[in-house]
This record gives C-alpha cells, structure tokens and sequence, in this order.
C-alpha cells in the first residue's frame, strides 16, 4: 500500500493480502481509514459460505462479478436478495448473513465495513438455510 504524503493510500488488488474470512469466502484485503475498511470477498462457482453474524460492525456490499444470492435475518424479517452484478446490499450490525454461488462463475463483492474490521473473534457462526461448502 502506497500512502502520500498527506495520508491518503491507494492499492492495486494484486497486491492485497488474500486471507480466509470467518464465513470460508476468500477475502483481498484493501484500503482503510479510521472510519472503515474496505474488501473484495469471492466465492467459488457453487460455493456457499457459512452463516455468520458480526458483533459489532456495519458493511456495505456491492457485487462486480458472478451470479448469487445472499440470505439476510435481523430482528423477525428475512429476505433472500439475488446477488448479481449491480446488487448492493447493506448488513446491519447484528444481522445474520449468508451467501452463494449459482454458477460456475465466482461471487465477487466489494464491501465496506465501518468501522474497520476488529479481528477474528468479530463473526459468530450461525444456523442459516443453505449447506456451507467452504
């Protein structure tokens, strides 16, 4: 990551660090500013992630590539949103999430987390209504 003088930074994708999140997407870690962070999470074609719930973070999705759906539960509403390029989704601290892949292709979102991702022991597992296969 590069940063001006100023303290802006800028990263190219190949250069982000790829690490595993709590829910088995793969994860490229990006930009991050006091007041959030920012990543691109993928999924492989028919991939499901796991169920999880954060404790104590906002995040903003935005999909770019692949075809989906995306499993949200928070305080007695549920919804399942097609996830497909153009779909931005907002997930609430506190709500229970779920997604996956319904083609061959991989599920690829942009999202935002406000404030900056914690750490690991910031998503819980939870029950969710598809089989995980990460």
């Amino acid at each position: 990551m590069t940063e001006s003088p100023v303290g802006f930074a800028a990263l190219h994708l190949d250069d982000a660090p790829e690490v595993l999140a709590p829910d088995g997407s793969m994860v490229r870690v990006l930009v991050r500013t006091t007041g959030g962070s920012m990543a691109l999470f993928c999924l492989p074609g028919f991939g499901v992630s796991r169920a999880v719930v954060h404790r104590t973070v906002d995040e903003l999705w935005y999909f770019v590539a692949g075809r989906g759906q995306m499993w949200l539960r928070c305080g007695g509403q549920e919804s399942i949103v097609d996830a497909v390029p153009g779909t931005s989704v907002a997930i609430p601290v506190g709500t229970e999430f779920q997604f996956r892949s319904v083609s061959a292709d991989t599920l690829q979102a942009a999202g935002v987390t406000m404030p900056p991702w914690p750490g690991e022991n910031e998503a819980v597992v939870v029950k969710g209504p598809w089989s995980a296969t990460v």
